[in-house]
């Protein structure tokens, strides 16, 4: 009986491992490039600013807190830190 598919050369069989090399190398480069694990970023707890405090008590009071001269006195307070670059 003969052969449908012919003897694979040299060159072939140097083709196909310089095909799994390359495959080898991007499944090993994409291994290698996975993303970082993030950190939580944790917020400041409320004793330690108390105008985050007021902040979010004012953020609870929804529209209301927009009339509230408390939460007025915060947001600028908030804005002058915010603007001038002060500590938090």
């Amino acid at each position: 009986m003969d052969r449908v598919f012919p003897k694979p050369s040299a060159r072939i069989w140097a083709r196909l491992v310089a095909l799994g090399l390359i495959v080898l190398a991007v499944v090993t480069a994409g291994v290698q490039l996975k993303p970082a694990p993030r950190t939580a970023l944790r917020p400041a707890p409320l004793a330690a600013d108390p105008l985050r405090a007021e902040l979010l008590r004012c953020q609870g009071l929804c529209e209301a807190g927009a009339s509230d001269p408390t939460c007025l006195a915060a947001w600028a307070k908030s804005r002058r830190r915010f603007l001038t670059g002060g500590a938090p």
